[in-house]
């Protein structure tokens, strides 16, 4: 897996956070690996999934199946 530094990513405010200030940002810059931090601790910690799990995770919120 990929081991640059997240402060070189581009991150994006996920498009399910909404306008409100409960914001997560994502970036797709990493092949095979999704990385998800709070919009508000940028320089905090960040979670990191593989792009498979995220990948059905969003199918399972498109399918209404999460909320």
């Amino acid at each position: 897996m990929h081991t640059a530094s997240t402060t070189e990513l581009t991150w994006r405010k996920s498009s399910y956070s909404g306008n409100g200030t409960d914001c997560v940002e994502v970036s797709d810059d990493l092949p095979g690996a999704v990385p998800v931090r709070d919009s508000k601790r940028t320089s905090g910690p960040n979670l990191m999934f593989p792009a498979t799990s995220w990948t059905a995770f969003i199918g399972e919120i498109h399918a209404e199946r999460i909320s």
